[in-house]
């Protein structure tokens, strides 16, 4: 923690006041944020490798959305919930252009939680059933529907999750049990039986599937191509919906403006949220019209106080503006085969990098502590991820117990080759200076 004699008073406040929501604050203050950069207040640019919260495709501070942002507050930011505005007709026209033709319905909300409540909402009411399925890894938000269906931290303390929430073994090649006989990942078998154990737990009311393209906070989990499709055709053959939940892959993150587009694949829901605000607290939930029609019968509810908000919707249309504009999506697929090259001259020049996955600007690191056992190395990634702050990088290692060692990159779309590859000169050094 810094110790300047400001710092100190800072923090000593910070333990006094707020609750704790979490792990440990990064030990710096942050003064602002511009581009590619934050700044703490003693004036130091510090390179930030997580876009905020995995957020800030645009950088901080970009003029369009700070334009927007201006604008809309001086003039049509918040209305009543029973209000409609331009912006947001403009929002849902030019998002589900973007997408397979059934996606043509939206709704506008604020966070990702909030966008996979509405989803898992609708997929009860639209089937009529009330089983959640998700990956074991799972994220998908901290209200109670979203936290029911999540996984991977946060289910003990808090009392009986939402009945019928069932997980599938996430796809992680990496480690997975699942082999052939020559040793590859067997995803198909591991699928397969993750599935059996879903039917045999079931009490016969399979509503949906929530996942992640690539599980981000489960471990940057990139499912084989091939995966989706399966596992679609598998909740087709179960009356199930598939939620898709692009929180951190949409919006060319992935190199692809939609993470699912590799595969193929139209989910009958898909909630996006982080990348569509830019940083903002902007979400939308898009399905069909179909099942659209078929909750709006049902008596469909989900009225709150920011929903339909012109602010949003107006961020969500700059954010999508400055995208075409820029390239962006080109751009993020271009930048990741350069970082995708570094990462990999790091696995094969590092005993303890066990593993590169990932795609785009959405890229992640494993740290084991050999090669050969893979065992998790979370001392060594609080290690590094420390020496990267003093060295002007901030990284994000996933802060679950076993995952300390696997690291999260993913700089905004808009940062320079310079600044890509300086980034991951900062981390190979600050890897040298702590191994022996």
């Amino acid at each position: 923690m810094d110790t300047t004699s400001g710092d100190t008073a800072f923090w000593d406040e910070a333990d006094r006041l707020l609750i704790r929501y979490g792990t440990g604050f990064t030990p710096r203050v942050i003064e602002r944020a511009s581009g590619a950069h934050v700044f703490d207040r003693q004036g130091r640019a510090i390179l930030d490798f997580t876009s905020g919260q995995m957020s800030a495709i645009l950088g901080h501070a970009h003029p369009d959305i700070v334009a927007t942002v201006s604008a809309a507050v001086a003039s049509l930011d918040h209305l009543y919930s029973g209000m409609l505005s331009a912006p947001v007709l403009e929002l849902a026209d030019r998002l589900t252009a973007t997408l397979p033709a059934p996606l043509g319905k939206m709704l506008l909300l604020t966070t990702g939680a909030e966008a996979n409540e509405a989803a898992i909402k609708m997929a009860k009411l639209a089937t009529g059933r009330y089983e959640i399925v998700s990956f074991d890894r799972s994220w998908h938000g901290m209200t109670q529907g979203a936290a029911s269906a999540t996984f991977s931290a946060g289910r003990r303390g808090y009392g009986p999750p939402t009945p019928g929430n069932l997980a599938l073994p996430a796809p992680n090649a990496y480690r997975s049990p699942f082999r052939s006989a020559d040793g590859s990942y067997d995803w198909e078998a591991e699928l397969a039986y993750g599935f059996a154990l879903v039917d045999q737990q079931s009490a016969g009311s399979l509503a949906a599937c929530l996942i992640e393209p690539i599980l981000s906070s489960g471990g940057i989990i990139e499912p084989p191509l091939g995966y989706l499709r399966r596992l679609k055709e598998m909740c087709d053959e179960r009356g199930m919906l598939l939620i898709l939940d692009e929180a951190q892959t949409g919006l060319g993150r992935t190199g692809e403006m939609y993470a699912f587009e590799r595969d193929g694949v139209t989910p009958d829901i898909l909630t996006l949220s982080k990348t569509l605000g830019a940083g903002l607290p902007v979400a939308a939930v898009i399905t069909t019209a179909q099942i659209e029609q078929v909750c709006h019968d049902r008596g469909f509810l989900f009225y709150t106080t920011h929903v339909s908000d012109p602010l949003a919707a107006a961020v969500a249309v700059t954010v999508l503006d400055v995208i075409e504009r820029e390239n962006l999506v080109e751009r993020a697929a271009e930048l990741g085969e350069q970082l995708n090259g570094r990462l990999l001259a790091l696995r094969d020049g590092y005993e303890v990098v066990g593993d590169v996955r990932g795609r785009g600007l959405l890229q992640g690191i494993e740290l084991v502590r050999d090669k050969e056992s893979k065992a998790p190395a979370d001392e060594l990634g609080a290690a590094v991820t420390s020496a990267c702050l003093e060295r002007g990088l901030h990284m994000n290692i996933v802060q679950l117990p076993g995952m300390g060692g696997i690291f999260r990159i993913a700089p905004p779309l808009t940062i320079s080759d310079d600044d890509l590859h300086a980034g991951v000169d900062i981390l190979e050094a600050a890897l040298k200076g702590v191994l022996p």
